[in-house]
């Protein structure tokens, strides 16, 4: 790049201001001619005339002053003279005399230590000081350049693509007494070869058989470099191989890589075949690079079994291929995702000798992962280790991403442990893989550990990392803790992605803590992050949650406006609204506006729209909803989640049917199982399958769902529902109920305190906290099922409390049924059968109280319309 000469105020008095600027020399100063009168205008520009009446003083001139270089060599790569002039022209100013900085060095440096000083800048890519101290050194008597030091000028003044120049430097040499030879040459054809001017090269290539200097196999390599570059015809590639070897000269490795890597991008595979016989039968080994173009050969022409063939050739030929070289086949097959023919490469390889190392087995266990194939990975790994194979990070990176992804949460926490008693150093991605399994699996408690050991090594989470602690931390609801993260993120200067704002979006929404969504919504616009659709979902999850559901259908309009494409997860969270709503005709159509989207509604839709069928009693259309998803041929969750329903298996044998359905959703994360438990329990609920439904919640907690669910200490009995649907609810505390019936029947103590968790956040300690669908409904229903005893404190809204005193009448009182006979239980969980088709109500009672003023109902069917028309 070339800049103008800055203003003289600038070169008056700071040689580092000067040496700031990045000069380029014209060529008129840079031909060493003016030399001198540039160097008489830099001092003379510094001179001073101080007048005091008829006296004028001219100053001394000025000693050279340099600046601080740059670039400063390392110590001790040279010798004291070469490192203290590299630094000195390093820190000369663009004008600087050369000369006086060389002055103490005449006669103590060699040619030899000229040439380690101009390739230093080569290095660099310095050339325009390279050129100003080449041009001295013409002029000079005791260093004029030697014929390497020409050949290291025109390799750099190529590079940089200043061909004139270079050929300029390359002419000069006779008349400055420096014969050429095949290095200067060779330096020449490159610089043009490079930069695909082939035929220039070929016609350097004949004049330096003329003037009779020898080509040797680096020139022709260069040459032939060139050619391939150029694109010249296969035909002529040959000719120049058949020229250079009647020459007398032995092709190389890079002789046949660079045939090779013409037949490579020409997709050549007979001629490649050819190369690499002749390659062998020349014997010369192949390398990386060689069966890197073979691959790339055969692969383009679907014919990596050819590379095999190869391979088995080299074999009985009693050349064993280095392991890199059927990795980079093992990694071809991976790409293209055939296990059979990697596999066969694999055992290909230990037939004839070659020790796998961990790359081998890190492209199979990642080959075998995208697959799902989660047995051949560990089964794959522990031969890894039988075989005294060593893991590195990248093997364990793979492990962890491939177990994190496909819900084996656990087992990524093991590896990490295992990784850690093998001694190998974790990385960033190590960190963010096991972050973000823990995070998808719920795993608070390890990701602590976690961020323990990293703090201990005093290695700073990124982004991606503080993300996946904020997921963990959110899907146990611990909300401070996730809070905390994210301030942590902030202070630590690792700055919030749009996932890491979603994450605590989700966390909140999961709870109805629509305030605080709204409290991060604004922090998001603030820093400029843009909402996309999954800030939406929790936006709409929130309100829903929340009571809030106009705000919930408003969040879904205002999608449009801002040119947000909804997804499947927006068209479910909508359906979820009208649902809570209990609108039942909107539900249906929501239902159906998913269906003609090409989306099939997925379980927690159907589980949904039953609920809502089964509370307005439209019992037709519920059996009818449900025929559809035992019947459905494509998901077989769909499926099994119909069929267990119906109660086809209640039977324990049959059960593991159910179990297996429950484990494979349980590897998708914890975020989807809760959505998935709560709309199932609510459809078993609402269809009076109380006994399925805390069969099914049982499942839920063993698989770590709602952790916050029961807490059981001597002071505090609990039972936290703020994340759950209404059927969830009614479920859980009734199993609560029972269970604190069970232990008080056996001589349990009580405790201080028997606690419903039903709101949590700010609104907890708000009045309008009782108001939330969740918390209505289970004071409603403990009111109606245990006692009236059950009450608000005034202390704290998201509570529903009663004290020890009361609860033992409560428990007492049940002892017996008014008939005298023992009760089991505090509420009867059974599956009743569903209700007759007959028993049909009209939905217009369901749809008042749900808003909150008598023009609700209006706007939300308003909003409907809105809502359908935009799909």
């Amino acid at each position: 790049m070339t800049l103008s000469i800055p203003s003289p105020s600038l070169l008056k008095p700071n040689p580092r201001e000067l040496h700031s600027f990045n000069f380029s020399l014209n060529h008129s100063f840079l031909s060493g001619n003016n030399e001198l009168p540039c160097t008489q205008r830099i001092f003379t520009s510094g001179r001073r005339s101080l007048t005091s009446g008829t006296v004028q003083v001219r100053a001394k001139p000025k000693e050279l002053v340099l600046g601080s270089p740059t670039v400063t060599v390392e110590k001790g790569k040279y010798s004291y003279d070469v490192e203290t002039l590299i630094n000195k022209l390093s820190s000369l100013p663009p004008r600087g005399s050369i000369a006086r900085c060389l002055d103490m060095f005449k006669n103590k440096l060699s040619l030899n230590d000229f040439a380690l000083v101009f390739k230093e800048f080569a290095q660099r890519g310095d050339w325009q000081r390279s050129l100003r101290l080449f041009k001295y050194m013409q002029r000079q008597i005791w260093c004029k350049p030697s014929e390497q030091i020409y050949t290291i000028m025109i390799s750099l003044l190529g590079r940089e693509n200043l061909l004139d120049k270079a050929s300029e430097v390359f002419e000069e040499m006779p008349s400055q007494g420096v014969p050429r030879s095949v290095f200067s040459y060779t330096a020449l054809i490159n610089a043009y070869g490079r930069h695909g001017q082939y035929e220039t090269s070929l016609e350097l290539l004949d004049r330096m058989k003329r003037e009779k200097i020898a080509p040797n196999i680096l020139t022709y390599n260069t040459v032939i470099n060139a050619c391939v570059r150029g694109g010249l015809d296969w035909e002529d590639l040959l000719g120049l191989f058949a020229e250079m070897r009647h020459e007398g000269i032995q092709p190389d490795i890079v002789t046949y890589n660079t045939l090779l890597s013409a037949c490579g991008s020409r997709g050549l595979g007979d001629e490649a075949e050819m190369v690499f016989r002749t390659m062998n039968e020349g014997g010369v080994l192949p390398d990386l690079t060689t069966f890197s173009y073979l691959v790339e050969t055969f692969g383009k022409l679907g014919k990596l079994e050819k590379v095999s063939e190869l391979l088995r050739e080299m074999e009985s030929g009693g050349n064993l291929p280095d392991v890199t070289c059927y990795n980079v086949l093992l990694e071809a097959h991976a790409k293209m995702g055939s296990i059979k023919e990697a596999m066969d490469v694999f055992r290909q390889m230990q037939a004839a000798g070659s020790v796998a190392n961990a790359t081998t087995y890190s492209i199979l266990l990642n080959l075998y992962g995208r697959d799902g194939r989660y047995d051949d990975v560990r089964e794959l790994f522990l031969e890894m280790k039988a075989s005294n194979t060593e893991p590195n990070a990248a093997t364990y990176n793979i492990l962890i991403q491939v177990f994190g992804e496909g819900g084996y949460f656990k087992e990524v926490v093991t590896l990490f442990h295992d990784m850690v008693e093998e001694n190998v150093e974790p990385n960033m991605e190590t960190y963010e893989g096991l972050i973000f399994a823990c995070g998808k699996g719920g795993l608070h408690e390890d990701v602590k550990k976690i961020l323990l050991y990293m703090n201990e090594r005093g290695t700073v989470p990124s982004s991606k990392a503080y993300t996946g602690v904020i997921e963990a931390y959110g899907l146990a609801a611990l909300y401070e803790e996730a809070l905390v993260a994210f301030n942590t993120m902030n202070e630590v200067e690792s700055k919030p992605t749009i996932e890491t704002y979603n994450s605590l979006l989700h966390t909140f929404a999961r709870g109805g803590l629509y305030k605080e969504c709204q409290a991060i919504l604004s922090r998001m616009s603030e820093s400029g992050v843009a909402r996309n659709s999954d800030s939406f979902n929790a936006v709409i999850e929130a309100f829903r949650q929340g009571g809030r559901f106009e705000e919930a259908i408003k969040a879904y309009v205002e999608m449009e406006k801002v040119r947000c494409d909804p997804n499947e997860r927006t068209l479910e969270a909508v359906l979820s609204v009208y649902c809570f709503a209990g609108l039942v005709d909107e539900s249906k159509e929501q239902f159906q506006e998913i269906k003609s989207s090409g989306i099939l509604p997925s379980v927690m839709c159907y589980c949904m729209l039953l609920a809502v069928y089964a509370k307005s009693n439209r019992w037709d259309d519920a059996y009818g909803l449900l025929d559809e998803m035992y019947t459905n041929r494509i998901s077989n969750i769909h499926q099994v989640t119909g069929q267990m329903i119906k109660g086809e298996f209640d039977d324990e044998s049959n059960w593991q049917m159910v179990e297996y359905v429950f484990d494979k959703l349980n590897c998708e994360g914890y975020g989807l199982g809760m959505r998935f438990y709560n709309a199932l329990l609510e459809a078993l609920w609402c269809l009076g399958l109380r006994e399925r439904a805390a069969r099914v919640l049982d499942e839920a907690t063993k698989r770590g769902l709602f952790p916050e669910l029961f807490r059981h200490n001597k002071l505090v009995w609990s039972v936290d529902v703020h994340r759950m649907w209404e059927g969830g609810a009614y479920t859980a505390i009734s199993v609560w109920l029972n269970k604190m019936y069970e232990m008080f029947m056996m001589g349990e103590d009580l405790p201080q305190l028997a606690t419903v968790v039903v709101v949590r956040g700010r609104m907890e300690r708000t009045s309008t906290a009782e108001d939330l669908p969740v918390a209505k409904a289970a004071y409603t229903f403990l009111q109606e099922n245990a006692s009236s005893l059950f009450n608000f404190p005034q202390w704290n809204k998201g509570r529903i409390i009663c004290q020890r005193t009361q609860l033992k009448r409560i428990l007492s009182g049940r002892e017996s049924s008014s008939d005298g006979s023992k009760k089991d239980n505090i509420i009867s969980l059974s599956n009743s059968p569903f209700s007759p088709p007959d028993r049909k109500a009209s939905t217009t009672g369901l749809r008042n109280g749900l808003f909150d003023n008598a023009n609700s109902e209006t706007k939300m069917s308003a909003s409907t319309e809105l809502m359908t028309s935009t799909l």
